[in-house]
């Protein structure tokens, strides 16, 4: 059992959780993820690690599912029951001068350990965080903590600019030479289009696939995904990968697979 050291309720679908896994902690870097079961009946649930310490590890999830409502359910001193890691590879940090970090929604947690080891290897580091309004913007006084410079936008204009984060990429690559890494975590169509605009310049991009991963370990073949024309697991050649190999579109129909399953899910909960 994984005890709950802390828990909050960022917004009404996003929660934050502090996880006491002493083991995983030590061995974490950015870009790896765990899995964890709310019980021990649970389904497994592939999280990116937000940040750690020597002890503990943070997750951000967003609650769209039955076993996600559940775990948002639980509350400090309860506990999980399995919580493993740290899995896949971790993010390839290189030598950069400027590194543009593009976030939606939730991406802002997987984003967060990667733009934080490139402020500390040196590289002068933005970001953009984008959500649908200013409820759903995380992580803001995290960034702002080490960040050079933070653009928000909201789909509505509630918070920064209004529009979507490739408006201000584009602006940023098209006045800044400097720049000479992008990297966008977020939904796939979000990462889709951010890295038409970085490869317009010629930038180079990463972006990380988590959000379509459900085993975590390759077994279940949902997160094949065709990279440079040959066949990768999301979950265990990545999460990250350079933008410009990705067949975006071969990865949103894979993304829909399952909907009709989620339907069922989001039935069994209400009706419980």
């Amino acid at each position: 059992m994984y005890k709950i050291v802390d828990k909050k309720v960022l917004n009404k679908d996003i929660d934050y959780m502090k996880i006491e896994a002493p083991l995983v902690a030590r061995n974490a870097k950015p870009g790896h993820f765990i899995i964890l079961r709310v019980d021990d009946e649970g389904e497994r649930i592939p999280l990116t690690i937000a940040s750690h310490d020597d002890k503990h590890v943070d997750i951000i999830y967003q609650k769209m599912g039955y076993s996600t409502k559940l775990l948002g359910e639980k509350e400090i001193g309860d506990t999980v029951s399995d919580f493993v890691g740290p899995l896949g590879k971790a993010a390839h940090i290189k030598k950069r001068n400027h590194v543009v970090g593009v976030a939606g929604g939730v991406g802002a947690a997987p984003l967060y350990p990667q733009l934080k080891a490139y402020k500390d290897s040196g590289s002068k580091v933005t970001l953009i965080l984008g959500a649908r309004n200013k409820d759903f913007l995380i992580m803001k006084e995290d960034y702002e903590a080490f960040v050079d410079e933070v653009i928000y936008t909201t789909d509505d204009g509630s918070f920064g600019q209004k529009g979507l984060v490739t408006e201000p990429l584009e602006q940023l690559l098209s006045s800044d030479e400097s720049i000479d890494q992008v990297i966008a975590i977020g939904p796939v169509i979000m990462m889709k289009f951010a890295t038409q605009v970085a490869l317009k310049y010629d930038k180079n991009i990463d972006v990380s696939l988590n959000p379509i991963m459900i085993d975590g370990t390759g077994m279940c073949g949902n997160c094949r995904v065709n990279i440079a024309g040959k066949t990768y697991f999301a979950c265990i050649d990545g999460p990250d990968f350079e933008g410009q190999d990705v067949d975006f579109d071969g990865l949103m129909k894979r993304q829909s697979y399952y909907k009709d399953e989620e339907h069922q899910c989001y039935l069994r909960l209400e009706h419980e």
